[in-house]
């Protein structure tokens, strides 16, 4: 299972209704936290979540709608009693740009790590879960996340039999890589069948369409992109700023054969989102304009 909360659901500045963008994926009691905008903290208590259960920080790209809140954050986590490190990734930059915003939270009692990308896709495990970082088009170098989690193969008795596999190595072979008997070793792959379909939730912000975004979102549970814009007269300006149009996020969820799609990063100037969803939903039926907080609990499914 995985735990997905949009914690925020603003663009470039926060709302009295409407935190900064801010997304919130847990897996097995680890959380990893995509873009940190003002007031990011308060979202997550909100939501009902803890600032300590945080273990991996992803940014899509350094303007102040996207990471704004991480002093505060950090800081919160220090007064909480952290101490454990904290991971951090994003474009390259990543590290000035934390140093520079640290002026005001110069002291942590918790180390923190740097992975910075150079390249146009980026990948890492983390939480169990397969984390892709994949180059988008703004204004200044961005990345949308794939965060999958693998599911394997079921057990299969016959190969169990047929490899010779004791009978009381069975149960302890559906749970971890390997086990020793009598000094000989078992395999897990010796007893499963081939792997069964994961979960994928894909987030992207702050983009024109790019082919990698479809790309990343093939098939994806829970698809979750900007809806800047809903007026259709607002298309000038969404080329000009190298944002989406609605209309074109739920193309793009079609495209990619998603299973359902949440608009988030919706301008000041788009008080009432579901106004436009009619637009999306001609073109994929399963979008949502999702309000802040709003959560869901990803399930596998056969």
């Amino acid at each position: 299972m995985l735990e997905v909360a949009l914690l925020g659901t603003g663009g470039t500045m926060p709302m009295k209704n409407r935190w900064l963008t801010s997304c919130l994926v847990r897996n097995e009691g680890q959380g990893v936290l995509i873009d940190c905008g003002e007031g990011t903290q308060i979202a997550l208590k909100c939501a009902g979540r803890s600032v300590q259960k945080l273990d991996l920080l992803c940014f899509t790209h350094y303007h102040a709608d996207h990471i704004s809140g991480l002093p505060g954050l950090l800081l919160s986590m220090g007064l909480e009693g952290r101490t454990d490190p904290l991971t951090l990734c994003g474009p390259k930059g990543l590290r000035r740009t934390v140093e520079g915003l640290r002026v005001i939270a110069p002291e942590l009692p918790f180390p923190l790590s740097y992975l910075e990308f150079e390249q146009p896709v980026e990948t890492l495990q983390f939480a169990g879960l397969e984390i892709t970082a994949f180059a988008v088009q703004h204004t200044i170098a961005c990345y949308g996340y794939r965060l999958h989690l693998p599911r394997i193969g079921k057990f299969d008795p016959e190969r169990a039999k047929a490899a010779g596999i004791p009978v009381r190595a069975w149960g302890l072979l559906q749970k971890q890589a390997s086990v020793t008997l009598d000094g000989v070793t078992y395999y897990q792959e010796q007893v499963l069948g081939a792997p069964r379909r994961g979960l994928t939730v894909t987030y992207c912000t702050d983009t024109r369409p790019v082919p990698a975004i479809t790309k990343y979102a093939d098939d994806a549970d829970l698809l979750i992109l900007e809806g800047m814009y809903g007026e259709p007269e607002k298309l000038d300006k969404a080329l000009e700023t190298r944002h989406m149009m609605f209309e074109e996020a739920a193309q793009i969820a079609a495209d990619a054969c998603a299973h359902r799609l949440w608009l988030t990063h919706y301008s000041p100037s788009l008080p009432n989102p579901q106004d436009y969803l009619p637009l999306a939903r001609a073109v994929f039926p399963q979008t949502v304009c999702p309000v802040d907080g709003q959560q869901i609990d990803l399930q596998y499914t056969d």
